[in-house]
């Protein structure tokens, strides 16, 4: 009998790994967007605040779920103090004074929401819009590639102590704390001179962060905006960004798993709109050459643009690619799904078309449906070498033209959507069991 279950066992070992190699885009064995995300937050009423958060925290300082908060201005979470929220915890951004939120390098914030009751972060507006408040920044002191390691985020914030907005460091293991089970709704306000305010920006963050089921939505400017750091992002959704789901810049070392971007082709920026942007600077004058490059390792993504009409939407301009690769950036992407775009990927016309830098650059195991052209470079029409290179049998990458709704189990949903990808009707899932967290 003890034969008989130890073989059982290795038996459905085996039938779980053979699944998990096939499976492609976000898995699950259930659909982990349930309970937790929003798609309508518009619909959703909260409470009038209760308390203000203005100024500098600077001690140990616990928000509860009973009282509904408000962001007055740029909020600073300083001298090495944590802020915890409990789970179901409201935090308002004032309209009016833009509010913002901002946890200091050396600071920690302990934002651990459930499936049931997530930490929600939104407009204080009645009637509410993407750009109505700043957003989140979380500060670290992991390395990036800019000179000294350090650098400061400038958006107009006025800070008591320049340290206040300074990041960066030597220490790749910092914990900068815990976002899980977290929304981030309708940030992203424009400055005059800075552009827009991210959703959620993640500067020099160190690896024993926790980032588990965090989704921000309606945002004015990029939904996750990462500059250096080296970090594990998993369960991560992006929805109806004006600009780029995941921007990874600065040298970012990051593994970003089992996550997901919706885009809208009419609420996108004409100053670029995609689901990932991974470029190693913007000025390569400011960055120090012998330190690590940008890093991004994905695996198990689902990228998809949804058009009410792709083939006119495309046509006229307004679907974008799905990812852009700067100069010098390294990305692999594993058992993904890419669904939807124009093309799929854009390689920036620095990057030579040589064994060494497309051994940087990998497609793996994923999937491109309904994508007018896969892989580019800038400025180029012909991409007869890239095709044939990532067109081999040793990737493994699969090519389809199959509408939304036989494509995933349940896109069309609008308040339960569920993209997981449905392949000859068999749901993606690489577990026997729930593996959601509470």
């Amino acid at each position: 009998m003890k034969n008989f279950t130890l073989t059982a066992l290795i038996f459905l070992l085996l039938i779980g790994n053979t699944f998990a190699q096939q499976e492609k885009g976000i898995i699950g064995y259930d659909n982990w967007l349930n309970s937790w995300t929003e798609f309508k937050p518009n619909q959703n009423d909260y409470s009038e605040p209760t308390q203000i958060l203005s100024g500098n925290i600077s001690q140990n300082t616990v928000l509860t779920k009973s009282d509904t908060y408000l962001l007055l201005g740029d909020v600073f979470v300083t001298n090495n103090a944590t802020l915890t929220i409990e789970p179901g915890t409201v935090i308002l951004g004032d309209f009016k004074t833009k509010g913002s939120l901002t946890i200091s390098k050396g600071s920690k914030i302990i934002a651990d929401g459930t499936k049931t009751d997530p930490i929600i972060f939104t407009s204080s507006k009645s009637d509410k819009k993407p750009g109505d408040w700043g957003g989140l920044f979380v500060l670290g002191d992991a390395p990036t590639n800019q000179f000294g390691n350090k650098a400061a985020i400038d958006f107009g914030l006025r800070p008591s102590s320049f340290e206040s907005i300074s990041y960066g460091g030597d220490d790749a293991m910092s914990n900068s704390g815990v976002l899980k089970y977290v929304r981030i709704e309708y940030a992203g306000k424009k400055t005059r001179d800075y552009g827009n305010f991210n959703g959620l920006t993640l500067a020099g963050i160190g690896r024993k962060t926790t980032l588990y089921n965090v989704m921000v939505s309606y945002c004015e400017g990029n939904s996750f905006n990462i500059l250096g750091g080296e970090l594990i992002m998993v369960k991560m959704v992006s929805y109806r960004s004006s600009q780029n789901d995941y921007e990874f810049n600065y040298g970012t070392q990051c593994n970003i798993v089992n996550s997901l971007a919706i885009r809208s082709p009419y609420v996108s920026s004409p100053d670029g709109s995609r689901c990932m942007y991974i470029s190693s600077f913007d000025d390569i004058e400011n960055v120090n050459s012998i330190k690590n490059s940008t890093y991004v390792s994905a695996e198990n993504l689902t990228l998809v643009n949804i058009s009410d009409n792709l083939d006119s939407d495309i046509k006229v301009g307004l679907v974008q690619e799905a990812i852009y690769i700067g100069e010098d950036a390294s990305f692999t992407i594993d058992k993904s799904v890419i669904s939807g775009f124009n093309p799929a990927v854009i390689l920036d016309d620095k990057i030579k078309i040589n064994n060494e830098n497309l051994q940087k650059i990998t497609f793996t195991r994923t999937y491109f449906n309904n994508c007018e052209g896969n892989i580019f470079r800038k400025n180029y029409t012909n991409n007869d070498d890239l095709e044939n290179w990532y067109g081999s049998r040793s990737f493994n990458n699969l090519y389809s033209k199959g509408p939304d709704y036989e494509t995933f189990i349940e896109a069309e949903d609008a308040k339960y959507p569920d993209f997981r990808l449905r392949v000859n009707k068999i749901i993606a899932s690489n577990d026997l069991i729930d593996d959601d967290e509470d």
